[in-house]
């Protein structure tokens, strides 16, 4: 099957369109014909970093986690796909997986779920990674009807879908943006806007809380942004944070008797521990999907297997409004 393969790790290493053996299925994976990928930071990560990062792949290696696309045989023990069947998931591209940039991949039933019928496949590959993050933030933060959430950097990959998720919730929802494009998508999903260039903390905190706070922040620009997010909290307020890689001055949570969540998704394959949870969450998402309350964004760019290097660009470029979507052809 063809494959992009990365060789060397660095700063914008090359992927190398190569010629590997086509992986077969084995006991509690099905093999699946992949129609598209998308690109996360964390690829990119892995990609510029390489083995520093305790998740990189040997090299030669194939990236990619997100996927989506059609069944093509189903190993023993796999109860629940078909052949032909749409699937979606994140299932490869760190550790000893292999990723998505290449034809096929071979994907553990646990960490794959049926695709939304009224999602594309780019749609639904956009999907995985961002949408499992947001919406175990939010359910580890205890999320319910009626509460005022904030979600941080609302127009990213996991905060336009942790915004959405958060209506559904039945939550009154805030987010915030740093211009007028990223500020139209966060209204456009159903928020309201705040600008914090031009807006303190303190400023939007009383205009929408009347100096109470939220009651969930969910935080997915993280590092020194989480000192914002602890001045946004209402007393006993709940935080979740997908950047938690820093240190920080805690004395502001403990007086406000906050909780903070770090969700690091990459767990489950990691460390082959309750890969299920995943599989639960991605069907759950797939009938919010369905319900019509979630539909991921898709940067305005189109880009082949081929052009894998250009889309690892184009997501590190900061300019993509939505998720960056590799799309075989």
């Amino acid at each position: 099957m063809k494959a992009m393969l990365i060789k060397n790790y660095g700063e914008n290493a090359a992927f190398e369109a190569s010629e590997v053996d086509q992986p077969e299925v084995k006991p509690g994976h099905v093999l699946v014909k992949i129609a598209a990928s998308s690109v996360n930071t964390v690829d990119t990560m892995i990609r510029n970093i390489g083995k520093d990062l305790p998740l990189s792949p040997d090299t030669p290696a194939i990236l990619g986690m997100d996927f989506a696309g059609t069944v093509e045989a189903v190993g023993e023990g796999v109860q629940n796909y078909s052949v032909g069947d749409e699937v979606y998931g994140c299932a490869g591209g760190l550790a000893d997986l292999p990723g998505t940039l290449a034809d096929y991949i071979v994907a553990d039933a646990d960490l794959i779920a049926h695709k939304a019928k009224n999602l594309s496949m780019k749609e639904a590959a956009a999907l995985p990674l961002v949408a499992i993050t947001a919406y175990e933030g939010l359910v580890r933060a205890g999320i319910q009807a009626g509460q005022k959430v904030l979600v941080h950097g609302g127009s990213g990959g996991v905060g336009h879908v942790a915004l959405q998720l958060a209506k559904h919730f039945g939550a009154d929802v805030y987010s915030t943006g740093g211009g007028d494009k990223q500020l139209a998508l966060i209204e456009k999903l159903g928020a309201t806007g705040i600008n914090y260039k031009t807006e303190s903390v303190e400023q939007y905190v009383a205009k929408h809380t009347d100096g109470a706070g939220f009651d969930v922040v969910f935080d997915s620009v993280g590092g020194a942004n989480l000192t914002n997010s602890f001045e946004a909290a209402a007393l006993n307020g709940q935080i979740a944070t997908t950047v938690s890689l820093c240190e920080l001055d805690l004395t502001p949570a403990h007086f406000k008797g906050l909780s903070l969540h770090v969700v690091f998704m990459l767990i489950p394959m990691l460390h082959n521990h309750k890969r299920s949870d995943h599989s639960d969450i991605l069907r759950k998402l797939t009938e919010i999907a369905e319900s019509g309350a979630l539909t991921p964004i898709l940067d305005e760019t189109n880009f082949s297997l081929e052009e894998a290097g250009e889309a690892y660009a184009r997501l590190e470029s900061g300019k993509a409004m939505g998720k960056v979507v590799i799309e075989n052809k």
